[in-house]
C-alpha cells in the first residue's frame, strides 16, 4: 500500500520537538502543543524512540490515548532501544552531538537487529499507549550518525530491521515500512535491492528550499518509478527557514543565513510567508505524500495550517527560479 493511500492529509506533525530538543519544554505545553495539532484537524503523527530517549513518544501517547485510535494515522521508530538504565557518559551521536541533552537520561541502545527491532516495537506500543502501529521507519542508518560506519549498520539493518519490517507488513500488523534518515544515499541503496521492498521514505532536511537538488538528481527520479513515496521531514531545515536559527540542527553557518536572506527578501516583496513558501514547494514534488513540521508550541501549529493553505502567486515561483535560488529540475507549484 502507497504512503498516498496511507496519509490522511498532506500535513502531519513531527514529534522529535517534543524529547526537549534544544531546550527543556514544560509537560503542559508539550501536551497543549499535540492538542492543537488535533484542534487543526492534523491526523498523521510522527515519533521515535530517539526523540528525548522516549519523552515524545510518552508525550505524544498522553494525548493520543484520549482520541478514537481510527482517526488518526501513527508512525514511529526502530534503530534505538531505551533502556531502563541510566547514561553515565556523554552520548555519541555523530554530528547530532547534545540534541536531546535536556530529554530523558536512560541509555540508548543503536542496534538494528531483529531482536532489537522486535523489542523496539514493542517498548514504543507501550510508550505509546496504543496498541498498534501504522508505519515503522528504519532510523538513522547513515552518515551523520555513523561516519564511514555507516554502511556496517546498513548491512546489519538490511539482514534484520528490514526483514522483520517487511515480516509485519505481509501479516497486517503495520500497513507500512521504511527508512527515516536525513541522507539520500542509504535509501538510494535500498532501492536497489532485489529484496526487501519499503513502501516509501521519511525524507529530513533533504528536500527544502534550502537543500533539494542532490535528492532530485540521485534519488528522486528512481523512487517514483518504483512508485515509493516521500514523507518529507525537517521542511524548515531545522528551523532556519521559521525564523530560527538551527541549520543541520546547528547554529546555521553564514552562507545558509545570507541564503535564507535572499528567500525572506522575495517573500517579503510577494506579501508572503517564508514557511507558505517552504511547505508548498516541499509539497510539489510528485513523489511527497506529506510534510512533517514540528513544533513545541499550540501557536506554530497554526502557523503551519495556515501556511499550507496560503495563495502564493505564480509570480513568487518565477521569480525564485529566475534568482537562482530553487534548482531547474524542481517541480514548483503553479507549474511555474
Amino acid at each position: 500500500m502507497s504512503l498516498k493511500e496511507i496519509l490522511p492529509g498532506r500535513l502531519g506533525f513531527g514529534t522529535a520537538p517534543l524529547g526537549n530538543m534544544f531546550r527543556a519544554i514544560p509537560e503542559e505545553e508539550a501536551r497543549a502543543t499535540v492538542e492543537a495539532a488535533w484542534d487543526h484537524g492534523i491526523r498523521f503523527y510522527d515519533t521515535a524512540p530517539f526523540y528525548g530517549a522516549g519523552l515524545a513518544e510518552t508525550r505524544l501517547g498522553e494525548v493520543l490515548a484520549t482520541k478514537p485510535r481510527n482517526a488518526y494515522v501513527l508512525s514511529t521508530k526502530v534503530g534505538r532501544v531505551i533502556l531502563d538504565e541510566h547514561e553515565t557518559t556523554a552520548r555519541d551521536l555523530g554530528e547530532k552531538g547534545g540534541l536531546f541533552e535536556h530529554g530523558n537520561p536512560n541509555r540508548i541502545l543503536h542496534e538494528w537487529t531483529a531482536a532489537a527491532t522486535e523489542r523496539s516495537i514493542e517498548d514504543s506500543l507501550k510508550r505509546l499507549g496504543t496498541d498498534r502501529l501504522d508505519i515503522v521507519w528504519v532510523h538513522d542508518i547513515a552518515q551523520d550518525f555513523h561516519g564511514d560506519q555507516w554502511l556496517r549498520k546498513f548491512e546489519e539493518a538490511r539482514t534484520g530491521a528490514f526483514r522483520v519490517l517487511s515480516r509485519l507488513r505481509d501479516e497486517g500488523v503495520i500497513k507500512a515500512w521504511g527508512l527515516g534518515v536525513n541522507r539520500t544515499e542509504p535509501i538510494e541503496l535500498t532501492l536497489a535491492l532485489d529484496e526487501p521492498r519499503p513502501d516509501g521514505f521519511l525524507l529530513a532536511g533533504r528536500y527544502t528550499l534550502l537543500d533539494h537538488p542532490h535528492a532530485l538528481q540521485r534519488l528522486l527520479p528512481t523512487a517514483q518509478e518504483q512508485g515509493v513515496d516521500m514523507v518529507v521531514g525537517g521542511p524548515y531545515s531545522s528551523g532556519i527557514l521559521a525564523g530560527g536559527t538551527h541549520f543541520e540542527y546547528q547554529k546555521a553557518p553564514a552562507e545558509v543565513i545570507e541564503r535564507v536572506a535572499k528567500l525572506k527578501a522575495l517573500t517579503d516583496k510577494h506579501h508572503i510567508s517564508i514557511k507558505a513558501a517552504a511547505l508548498q514547494f516541499s509539497l510539489a514534488h510528485p513523489a511527497t505524500a506529506a510534510v512533517i513540521p514540528g513544533a513545541t508550541r499550540p501557536s506554530r501549529i497554526a502557523e503551519d495550517t495556515t501556511a499550507l493553505d496560503e495563495a502564493i502567486p505564480a509570480a513568487f515561483w518565477t521569480d525564485l527560479r529566475s534568482a537562482g535560488l530553487v534548482s531547474p529540475a524542481a517541480p514548483l507549484p503553479n507549474n511555474a
